[in-house]
């Protein structure tokens, strides 16, 4: 029985923890730098609201790098919403932000890095269903002979106006 202090971390998860901590520190000093020379200016002071962003962003990171890098396990999913946001960074010109977001991303996809978010949040990891043969490979079954037609479907189908009956043909003078 594995308790969740025997689970062994994949080193993808190590990785995403470790590019996640380097980013949130660069994006909190990106944010300091970038709203201390906003506040050099008037137009600045009103744009300053954006240039906070990064700053909030480094500290969700910084968080969120903490729970995976914890010694004690702590139920965690793979957020992938900060990974989009560490993607959008580059609109504020932080290129590296952006490669730890798409590098995130795909590590989230790996099969070893699902199994261990199952694995700390109690869920146990899904396997693939087993495939099918295909048709051809299967013996032909015989098809099942058609039923005898009952006294009340012939007597529905009688009763029911035929097609022809349904057609009227309209016949115009030319005069």
């Amino acid at each position: 029985m594995n308790t969740t202090n025997e689970i062994q971390k994949p080193g993808l998860i190590t990785a995403i923890a470790l590019m996640t901590l380097v980013s949130g520190i660069i994006n909190l000093f990106w944010g300091f730098v970038a709203s201390a020379t906003a506040l050099g200016t008037i137009v600045g002071v009103i744009c300053l609201p954006i240039t906070i962003l990064p700053t909030i962003l480094g500290v969700f990171e910084i968080i969120y790098a903490a729970k995976l890098l914890s010694a004690q396990l702590q139920p965690v999913q793979p957020s992938t919403s900060l990974a989009v946001f560490q993607i959008l960074t580059f609109l504020m010109g932080n290129i590296f932000s952006m490669i730890v977001g798409i590098l995130n991303l795909v590590f989230f996809n790996d099969l070893a890095v699902r199994e261990y978010f199952a694995r700390v949040n109690g869920a146990v990891p899904q396997t693939p269903a087993p495939v099918p043969a295909p048709a051809a490979a299967l013996p032909m079954m015989p098809q099942p002979a058609s039923l005898p037609e009952t006294p009340e479907a012939a007597s529905i189908e009688e009763s029911l106006p035929s097609e022809k009956a349904k057609r009227v043909r309209r016949t115009t003078k030319q005069g």
